[in-house]
């Protein structure tokens, strides 16, 4: 019985139109026993040898049958239906979903894993950049994709690939050496001071007071505002429960989640004038377990009619557009600049430290450095 040779066993010789040939064995059918003959080309001999040997160093590190199966498309889908869905929050796979069929397998679905390159992702992100957006509204007004959206699919991309190397089916990560884009830092924007009273007044033209005042005195998620219950609400001690979300999953459909993190479950003092409006509010419609049931199915409302409202709100009042999460930042705005300390406004936010706050909102933070900066600056000429 001729003798096997061995795995990753390799070979050269000159073909007849005078390129270099390098043929190895890069295993064994694992149903018929056959070998798996590769092969690699070149000018010269060198060249081919040089190419063999890495070829060889390849099969023997990965598993080339089972990495053969795969697109980079298909391992994408394999490693978010296996690894990322179970084990990520709803929101998060839900973009990864939209992000693995909208913007990378149209583009990179085709290619084999193992022939994925650095340059394939970093012509990938570049696209992306420059003409990523889907939606024709969207596409018109800015083409591309944000640099942070960009920068979450690089980081998408590199776990996904990152478990292809752990389970041999590539030797290296195609992410490692790409470029990720830089976030741009963008200006936060608030609703001004003086544009309050404006929109809480169009907010209750509306009927939706209750609602918008809540946000703006608690900063809460559009989320947890949505999936807010009556009996979230504490009338005595004035204060709410956020302990849910609701969210759409990869399907557009609404499930209720637990918060984004679990620092974000937590209980908020609010105001005396804001309990007062939710009581009213929950008087409309007594048998609803909802603290804001919509009007039109009595059910919970969408997290997305709720910033339909705000435009809507906006628009009525004449205000520039800011985003819904705006209303956020103009609660952690304005309660920093009046004399609430850092520590309580990250606890209200839900962040996972008061670091972070006061990173986010140095803006506000600043105002209340002057302050102080004019205070010791009469005390020391005092003292002078």
């Amino acid at each position: 019985m001729p003798k096997r040779r061995a795995n990753g066993e390799g070979n050269i010789r000159k073909r007849k139109d005078g390129r270099w040939e390098g043929r190895y064995t890069a295993g064994y059918h694992p149903e018929t026993g056959k070998r798996i003959v590769k092969n690699v080309l070149g000018k010269t001999q060198a060249e081919v040898r040089e190419k063999l040997r890495q070829a060889m160093y390849l099969s023997q590190q990965t598993d080339i049958l089972r990495a053969e199966e795969y697109t980079a498309g298909s391992w994408l889908t394999t490693w978010y239906e296996l690894y990322a869905e179970p084990n990520i929050r709803v929101s998060t796979a839900r973009n990864y979903r939209l992000s693995i069929d909208r913007h990378v397998n149209p583009q990179i679905g085709d290619i084999k894993l193992t022939k994925l390159t650095g340059r394939d992702l970093q012509k990938l992100y570049k696209d992306l950049m420059e003409n990523g957006r889907v939606r024709k509204e969207q596409k018109t007004k800015n083409p591309g994709l944000s640099s942070t959206t960009v920068r979450g699919i690089h980081l998408m991309l590199h776990n996904a690939f990152e478990r292809a190397v752990k389970e041999q089916l590539i030797l290296r990560n195609p992410t490692a050496n790409c470029i990720a884009p830089k976030i741009a830092k963008k200006e936060m924007k608030i609703l001004e001071q003086e544009h309050i009273s404006d929109y809480l007044k169009a907010a209750e033209k509306r009927e939706v007071l209750p609602m918008f005042f809540l946000e703006l005195v608690s900063g809460i998620r559009k989320g947890e505002l949505a999936a807010l219950l009556w009996t979230d609400l504490d009338i005595g001690n004035q204060t709410i429960s956020v302990s849910k979300q609701a969210t759409p999953d990869a399907e557009g459909n609404i499930v209720i989640t637990r918060p984004k993190t679990e620092n974000s479950i937590r209980r908020i003092s609010i105001p005396k004038e804001a309990v007062d409006l939710l009581v009213q509010e929950h008087e409309k419609y007594p048998n609803s377990k909802y603290l804001f049931p919509s009007p039109i199915t009595g059910e919970m409302y969408h997290p997305d009619s709720i910033v339909g409202i705000h435009k809507k709100i906006l628009r009525d009042a004449g205000l520039e557009h800011i985003r819904f999460h705006d209303l956020r930042h103009t609660f952690a705005t304005m309660a920093l600049q009046n004399g609430v300390d850092a520590k309580t406004v990250s606890a209200m936010l839900g962040h996972h430290d008061a670091g972070f706050t006061l990173r986010t909102y140095t803006h506000a933070t600043r105002q209340k450095q002057e302050e102080a900066a004019e205070k010791m600056g009469d005390f020391m000429a005092q003292v002078m």
